[in-house]
């Protein structure tokens, strides 16, 4: 298993455009009530410095790890649903849905299905029930059946990575903590937006929603890392 250590001296550089673009985007705090394009592009920046992550690891890397162009497209699809959801206001929140719906069949898929890990999904199934119970009653229309479908997809993708931990037999790598911590963020950060959006108002929902998600986008392009360093391990040996 490659130490953190070792991941933060090899990795650290390549996301210092993250942070720096995630600072940017804090600071200048543009209004979401005035959407345009420059506010889009501040907004996905961040995601488009994580491309930039994990080209940098060559397109050998990407070529060789299926999980890793999963990934990748991933992190397309996640910009473009940001960009949409700048202008949700004007009828584009579905469009941004959509995105992100194909943003966490991508991640399911890089994730895999080994091993099932029945356990973790009993209790993504559960908290995932009880999320759309709380939203339900302020659903109407076709926001009943996208929000559910939704919310399957979303903890589907959670109950993929967290199966994958297998803290009891001492199977874990930090890279599968990193998917694990990265989809629960993701879906706080989107059943913030669902309650804001649909229930009722969150105090700093928007901090939460930008903190949670950058935070959750990071770590799950660094579950990629540990097959590149063991692969530079190999090469060594």
């Amino acid at each position: 298993m490659v130490s953190p250590v070792t991941v933060v001296k090899s990795e650290g550089l390549k996301l210092v455009p993250f942070f720096k673009a995630t600072c940017v985007y804090f600071v200048l705090w543009l209004p979401a009530s005035s959407p345009s394009w420059f506010s889009a592009l501040i907004k996905c920046l961040p995601i488009f410095c994580l491309w930039v992550f994990l080209l940098a690891h060559g397109f050998s890397f990407l070529g060789a790890h299926s999980s890793a162009r999963k990934i990748l497209a991933g992190l397309i699809f996640s910009a473009l649903g940001d960009a949409f959801l700048i202008w949700q206001e004007q009828g584009y929140f579905v469009h941004g849905l959509l995105m992100f719906a194909i943003t966490h069949i991508l991640y399911s898929s890089a994730f895999g299905m080994k091993p099932i890990n029945a356990s973790a999904g009993l209790v993504i199934t559960a908290v995932s029930s009880l999320s759309y119970m709380l939203l339900y009653p302020y659903l109407a229309g076709p926001f009943t059946y996208l929000v559910a479908v939704y919310v399957a997809l979303i903890g589907f993708m959670g109950w993929r990575a967290i199966a994958g931990l297998q803290l009891a037999n001492d199977l874990w790598t930090w890279t599968k903590l990193s998917a694990c911590l990265g989809s629960i963020l993701f879906m706080v950060s989107d059943l913030t937006i669902a309650v804001n959006k649909f229930c009722f108002p969150v105090p700093y929902s928007r901090a939460i929603i930008m903190a949670t998600y950058y935070a959750a986008q990071m770590l799950i392009a660094l579950s990629v890392v540990e097959c590149q360093d063991a692969e530079v391990a190999r090469k060594r040996t």
